[in-house]
């Protein structure tokens, strides 16, 4: 834990604060530990695409009535995407058609 509280700019938050939010991704299943004697090693559990997939999908549920396509416009009206962007975004979107199909 003093190895994490270090990577913090000054001030430094409390050993306690780090301790419970390291507890709580223990608890939700993002990271685990090993001990090494006194001290815990913490490593990832959660990949980061799964867990930016549930979050995605929690603002999909939560912000959008659960309605993948309402999220799909909002983001295509609002990003400001460009011709490029568009055009990638329109292939991957035809190259899903075309799995789905089969």
């Amino acid at each position: 834990m003093k190895d994490i509280v270090e990577q913090f700019p000054a001030p430094r938050p409390a050993y306690t604060t780090i301790s419970t939010l390291l507890k709580r991704m223990c608890d939700k299943g993002y990271i685990g530990f090993e001990r090494l004697g006194r001290d815990k090693q913490y490593y990832p559990i959660l990949k980061k695409n799964d867990y930016f997939s549930k979050q995605v999908n929690g603002m999909i549920q939560h912000f959008f009535n659960d309605s993948k396509s309402q999220f799909a416009s909002f983001f295509t009206k609002n990003a400001d995407l460009s011709v490029t962007e568009l055009e990638e975004l329109q292939e991957l979107l035809q190259q899903k058609i075309n799995q789905k199909k089969k």
